[in-house]
């Protein structure tokens, strides 16, 4: 199988956007004009193509990335449907990390949205050059203009009209394409598929040439020599203009901007034309680099060595894990073997497909600058490097931020305990951004993610794909005890039923370690014999099991020094057994006389908020007992850093979010334990004695 297209004819896109921006819609347009399919699936009927899991259907959302390979005017176009909704952040992260061209969508209406913001953003890191498609243009409020301002206000971007509306609103009719300065109109007998093109309405003449002399004038700029030509007063030529504005968006000075409304199906064909015009091939993205050595290259062409990066990971419960990959370099082959150099293994490929949503297209070779999926590759994982196991590389991985939400889970059934297990791991193959831990203090299984529905949605797939039940609840939080005053004592531990009996006797002092975080520490002041020395470690053991349920609430004891002074011992009747006892007894009858104390963990959070939202940042943090820390600027976005209790912070992801119409985003990691204060450390060891976890 040789290749069917020339690398420079290849497009590798995706569509992001804010949640309900039209997304899917455009994409089911894209697919339909392109011939991959023959009937058009809408979004609210739960029948999109891209939309293929149970999940998106009901909800109406896009909630993991869909790929599909279509043909545009001697142009082969892979196309990534990315999620809208932040809850999905990763799967835009590591779609954008492969592809070399996007379109962002924008709501004519809702012009520049919270998460086109952060999508842009994510774009920007990995250097995408973009087109604009500002979608919905038949909505009551639709403002092209508007839009175009606010490109260029909130994301300092620099668009470039290359077409008009004709009309807005109820009275969209088509578009002036400012390259050719035609009118198009979209036959609706056809759904859009015939075009009528025509001399521009005399009334929009004067418009159409002032944004004609503005695109012009952007292109000329791309380029001196061209920009010394316009000057001169020479006319720019079609094909010129077109080159110097493809130059443009690929060094990313310039944003293309196209318009339509794709649930109409109106604009879609120009921007698809746009695509194959001013996006880039791997060609125009050029080489690959080794992460730490740039000295190592990969380029663009079939001849070079085998080099692809793992970007996303699909359990299918008919061909077990499909591994998407993106091919940098060199071929890929049916059986060939490939070296995962991440993880320092060999694995060979068992199939090749290329997607279409939920469906596969077998084939045998895969080439540069395609995006595939392969089956047989076990052991790798999102952002694995794989490559021609005679000529090493290690391409840069994929960053994904940190989940900022946790809930406990159990299985229903005692059945459905190995099943939930099976399914957390395969989940969590999938998902970056998906992590489950086991908390050996609470007895609970946590999962953790990025929002309050991607972890509904993981809840809802495990009870439907792998048919388990269970139930969730909130996890506790890791508390720990301390003390506050030095105290000293002994205990005898001394017991007699007949035969040998048991005799330990010992004297400790427990002292407050001043710097918080500093452990435990057990010293032995013993002298004169008085307790032998075989018997030490036994006293160190009977405190650390003290400790491990401290006499408050059961929690771990921490930050505490114990020293062994004094003590007897018994010739016969003294054991290792008896001193763990007389140890463990003992502390716990002083730690209780030394002002016991309950300690929380303290979060470092800073959210990252616009301006205006300054103030709703600020007060999260001092309702959940925090405090603000400082305050910073950074990439036009205000930071707010401050000190929060770990206990205070769930939930603190949607509360956000709801406080800044979804702008709002934070971070945090453990930082310190501070004490609890003293009416709510009561009510949570009441609350613990009630449970019987005090023992």
């Amino acid at each position: 199988m040789s290749r069917t297209v020339s690398l420079d004819h290849v497009r590798n896109i995706g569509i992001m956007a804010h949640i309900d921006a039209g997304k899917t819609t455009c994409s089911e347009r894209i697919l339909f004009y392109c011939g991959k399919s023959h009937k058009i699936g809408e979004v609210h009927d739960g029948a999109a193509t891209m939309d293929y899991m149970v999940q998106e259907q009901e909800r109406g959302i896009t909630i993991t990335s869909a790929a599909t390979v279509v043909q545009w005017k001697e142009h082969q176009i892979s196309l990534i449907d990315t999620p809208g909704h932040v809850d999905f952040t990763a799967e835009v992260e590591r779609s954008l990390r492969v592809l070399d061209g996007a379109i962002a969508l924008f709501c004519a209406v809702g012009g520049v949205q919270p998460q086109t913001e952060q999508v842009w953003r994510q774009s920007e890191k990995y250097e995408v050059p973009k087109l604009c498609f500002i979608n919905k243009m038949d909505r009551t409020g639709a403002d092209f203009h508007g839009v175009l301002e606010e490109i260029s206000s909130e994301l300092l971007g620099n668009p470039v009209p290359m077409v008009l509306p004709i009309g807005q609103a109820e009275e969209f009719e088509g578009l002036v394409d400012l390259l050719t300065m035609k009118a198009i109109r979209f036959d609706e007998a056809t759904k859009g598929v015939n075009l009528i093109i025509s001399e521009i309405p005399e009334a929009m003449r004067a418009e159409c040439e002032k944004w004609r002399h503005h695109m012009v004038e952007k292109a000329a700029e791309q380029d001196d020599t061209t920009l010394e030509k316009y000057l001169a007063g020479t006319a720019l030529s079609d094909e010129e203009i077109i080159t110097c504005i493809r130059k443009g968006c690929i060094a990313r000075t310039l944003v293309p901007v196209y318009c339509g409304t794709a649930f109409k199906n109106k604009g879609v064909q120009p921007l698809l034309d746009g695509v194959v015009k001013f996006l880039p091939s791997p060609l125009d993205v050029g080489s690959v680099h080794q992460a730490d050595n740039p000295a190592i290259v990969r380029n663009p062409d079939d001849k070079e060595p085998f080099s692809g990066l793992a970007f996303k990971i699909l359990s299918d419960k008919h061909m077990g894990k499909i591994t998407f990959v993106r091919v940098y370099s060199g071929t890929l082959k049916v059986g060939a073997t490939v070296r995962n150099t991440t993880r320092d293994t060999d694995a060979r490929i068992g199939r090749l497909f290329r997607m279409h949503a939920s469906r596969q297209e077998a084939i045998d070779m895969a080439y540069a600058g395609d995006i595939v999926a392969v089956v047989g590759l076990t052991k790798t994982i999102t952002g694995d490097t794989l490559c021609d196991p005679d000529k090493p590389i290690l391409l840069e991985s994929i960053e994904f931020p940190a989940p900022v939400i946790s809930i406990s889970i159990r299985p229903a059934s005692r059945g459905d305990n190995e099943k939930l297990g099976v399914a957390l791991h395969s989940l969590a193959s999938e998902d970056p951004t998906f992590l489950v831990a086991y908390d050996p203090e609470t007895g609970e299984t946590i999962i953790s993610g990025m929002g309050e529905l991607h972890l509904e949605i993981i809840v809802d797939r495990l009870r439907r794909e792998f048919n388990v039940g269970c139930e969730v609840g909130r996890p506790e939080v890791a508390y720990r005890e301390t003390i506050t005053s030095n105290v000293e004592g002994a205990y005898k531990h001394v017991k007699q039923s007949g035969g040998r009996g048991q005799f330990a006797h010992v004297c400790l002092r427990i002292e407050q370690q001043k710097t918080p975080g500093t452990g435990f520490v057990f010293e032995n002041e013993v002298k004169g014999g008085n307790i032998p020395s075989e018997y030490i470690p036994a006293i160190e053991k009977g405190v650390i099991k003290a400790m491990e349920h401290g006499p408050c609430g059961g929690y771990p004891v921490v930050d505490v020094k114990v020293t062994v002074y004094d003590g007897s011992y018994h010739e016969v009747d003294s054991n290792e057994f008896a001193f763990i006892e007389a140890a463990r007894v003992c502390f716990r009858n002083l730690f209780l006389k030394g002002n016991p104390q309950l300690l929380e963990p303290i979060m470092d959070v800073e959210v990252t908020v616009p301006e205006d939202y300054m103030g709703d940042a600020t007060g999260s943090i001092c309702q959940r007992r925090g405090r603000v820390e400082g305050m910073d600027d950074k990439g036009g976005v205000k930071l707010v850093r401050g000190f929060v209790p770990l206990g205070e912070m769930f939930g603190y992801s949607s509360a956000i979010r709801t406080a800044t119409q979804g702008r709002g985003s934070y971070t945090m990691h453990f930082e310190h334990y501070e004490a609890v204060p003293y009416e709510l450390a009561e009510s949570i060891m009441e609350k613990r004695r009630k449970e019987g976890k005090v023992r």
